[in-house]
């Protein structure tokens, strides 16, 4: 299995799995997610540059979530153990908008940033789809709305096993049009799977328009509400708002699966794509991507 130097080496192993209650957040929280996540945004204009197949709209909606999960500290992992069993299990259901996670797993030590040079390139592990070959991604999430399903089962076992892991997954907005994810809704309050805590990016664009003009979801948060599920909404590129709102999830007693619900742009960044309805689809030119990465710089 591939590994690397990640951003948080120890020479113990035990020392290196990161756990929100045994460590002390640093001063600064907020300012030092802003500038990870502006960083992240940067690194997959540069992957999309190299694979411009991948979907760059719907990764660059995703990033502050992955980058307040991560360097927030609010997941348990071990690069250099990834099959720890106390870790906190990560299901990308929208497995499309994944290549901003793909920086995060290397500079956290998951594999080498060499790979990040060569996304969607012959006998490299990184895809436009991630595949369950990557060292950090749990399951193959390339066909939408299973991945709440993946979660809920995951999430049964380890409460039968006692393991006070939790599991978190991230779906798409236009992903809940799928009838498998209310039936994974009903099930998770069914069986009070309050280590269960879904993230919905909704970035309001599906693949061929607006989501309001395929079939309009709103109000989603009664919707879940209506479930028995516990629900919190922010602003999905406010890293403060989602950190503390992930952070309350996490921590909440109820017997109830959680649910944030964030508010966020599909191409956030990028204001061509920014305003596009089509946006899921469409890619950047090279001379594009080098000149929004200058601005980032």
């Amino acid at each position: 299995m591939l590994r690397a130097t990640g951003l948080f080496q120890t020479t113990n192993t035990a020392m290196s799995r990161i756990n929100t209650k045994k460590r002390k957040r640093p001063a600064g929280l907020a300012g030092f997610l802003k500038q990870k996540s502006c960083w992240v945004r940067k690194e997959t204009l540069k992957i999309h540059k190299i694979a411009p197949e991948t979907r760059l709209a719907s990764s660059l909606s995703a990033v502050e979530i992955f980058t307040v999960l991560y360097y927030g500290k609010l997941i348990k992992f071990d690069p250099k153990d990834i099959n720890w069993d106390s870790r906190d299990r990560f299901i990308i259901s929208k497995g499309h908008g994944a290549i901003s996670f793909y920086p995060i797993l290397a500079d956290l030590g998951f594999f080498s940033k060499d790979y990040l040079a060569n996304v969607c390139k012959p006998n490299c592990i990184l895809g436009g789809i991630p595949d369950a070959v990557i060292p950090g991604f749990e399951t193959i999430n390339g066909s939408l709305g299973h991945g709440l399903g993946v979660a809920c089962g995951i999430a049964l076992a380890l409460k039968r096993k006692q393991n006070k892991a939790m599991v978190f997954v991230l779906v798409g907005d236009g992903e809940l049009y799928e009838g498998s994810v209310w039936e994974a809704i009903m099930f998770a309050s069914e069986h009070k799977l309050d280590n269960l805590a879904l993230i919905v990016d909704d970035n309001k664009v599906c693949m061929l328009d607006y989501c309001k003009n395929i079939i309009d979801l709103n109000p989603l948060d009664k919707k879940f509400k209506a479930f028995k599920w516990k629900v919190k909404t922010v602003n999905g590129h406010n890293v403060r708002q989602l950190f503390n709102a992930l952070k309350s999830l996490k921590e909440d007693k109820s017997k109830s699966p959680k649910v944030l619900i964030a508010d966020t742009v599909k191409g956030k960044g990028v204001s061509r794509l920014e305003r596009d309805s089509l946006s899921h689809i469409k890619n950047l030119s090279a001379e594009e991507v080098d000149e929004l990465v200058c601005k980032l710089e």
